[in-house]
């Protein structure tokens, strides 16, 4: 008889607008008044932080914005952030963006509450105290953060991908207002939702999948697989935006309670190495990684195949697997997705680096086959191949 547990506190707020209540969603939630607003250059650029400001601030708010977060957000970034919110005297942590501002305010909300580092929490060293109120405004359509109880944080001296994982990082807050993706460059579009498709397909077949995991993860796949090249090549279709918006938000509720696996992991090893975007340095491994696993979880990627739409009840596994395998290969390639071999920044020269950073990554032990240096070796000759 199967066994398992699913929790989530994340109060939801979906849909086209829903951003202009987040006040109201605040004062509702008891969030307080001193809001620390956690976002990045690039959204300072696009005025939508300012804008949020302005509107709790008519509110009877008092924001500050604190605009250090960076791609695969580092730890030093998350200390100096954690300082803001003590001289500011917060109540409560606001992220606005992608999964690097999500991730950078919980981290923030837990060191701004009970002190230390990212890396004495996610080393066991220390304890996971309650943690300031998180709310999530996400503006890409990928990494499903804002109802996930993780998040990722680069090791500024080791560039090793840590992960801070509690139940208190979960944010109480998440609205998720389609309208503040349209702005998203087709690029970024791209590789964040190729993000949310590796979430959902591997939180799916992972060794701690359960379930109501697997549940969210066959709602998520084909509804982000058939968005992601409207929403890829005609920016402005708010239809085919908030399929995405939808889709990687199921597909955080998916993987934020079972786990991810080796596509991960390589992603992870990759993008603290180089600050490759995570969506990006997700998708050159996708291919490789499923090659591997085929012969472990060929049933389950048979009914993936199944849940997209890419292969009917009547194929046998075998032929499911080498059909959502050729759908993925051209789907990639209509999204523009570049192969490893293709990335300026990479040097074979790190690849044992690169190695090693997998192998430690916990979720490695996640992975539906098992894997030692040489099988990563291998996956990574294959994505270079490709």
């Amino acid at each position: 008889m199967t066994s398992f547990s699913y929790a989530i506190a994340t109060d939801i707020q979906f849909g086209e607008g829903a951003s202009r209540q987040l006040a109201h969603h605040l004062l509702r939630l008891g969030f307080g008044r001193r809001l620390l607003l956690v976002t990045d250059a690039g959204l300072m650029e696009a005025g939508i932080p300012q804008s949020v400001a302005a509107s709790l601030q008519e509110s009877g708010f008092m924001p500050q914005l604190f605009t250090q977060v960076q791609p695969n957000p580092r730890d030093e970034d998350c200390l100096i952030g954690a300082d803001a919110f003590l001289r500011f005297r917060a109540d409560a942590v606001i992220a606005i963006g992608g999964g690097s501002a999500m991730d950078t305010a919980k981290a923030i909300a837990l060191l701004g509450r009970q002190g230390g580092t990212p890396a004495e929490y996610a080393d066991g060293h220390r304890t996971y105290g309650a943690t300031a109120p998180i709310a999530c405004l996400p503006t890409t359509a990928g990494t499903g953060s804002e109802v996930t109880r993780s998040a990722v944080i680069t090791e500024t001296k080791s560039h090793r991908k840590i992960t801070l994982k509690h139940e208190r990082l979960r944010p109480a807050l998440a609205v998720l207002d389609p309208l503040l993706t349209r702005s998203l460059p087709p690029a970024i579009t791209a590789a964040t939702g190729v993000d949310a498709l590796v979430h959902a397909l591997e939180g799916y077949t992972c060794t701690v999948t359960q379930p109501v995991s697997q549940a969210f993860g066959a709602a998520a796949m084909p509804l982000i697989y058939r968005a992601l090249p409207k929403a890829y090549r005609q920016p402005d279709d708010l239809a085919a935006r908030s399929d995405m918006l939808l889709g990687s938000l199921l597909a955080g509720l998916c993987f934020g309670s079972s786990d991810v696996a080796a596509v991960h992991c390589l992603a992870e090893a990759l993008g603290s190495l180089y600050d490759t975007p995570h969506g990006l340095a997700n998708a050159v491994f996708l291919l490789p990684v499923l090659r591997y696993n085929a012969s472990a979880c060929g049933s389950q990627y048979a009914n993936v195949a199944r849940h997209m739409g890419v292969a009917d009840a009547k194929l046998s596994d075998g032929d499911a697997v080498a059909a959502l395998l050729d759908a993925l290969g051209a789907w990639l390639h209509d999204l523009s997705i570049p192969t490893l071999s293709r990335l300026p920044e990479v040097r074979r020269e790190d690849d044992e680096r690169l190695v090693a950073l997998a192998l430690a990554n916990g979720s490695t032990a996640s992975n539906p086959r098992p894997l030692a240096a040489d099988d990563y070796r291998a996956i990574l000759e294959e994505a270079y191949r490709m």
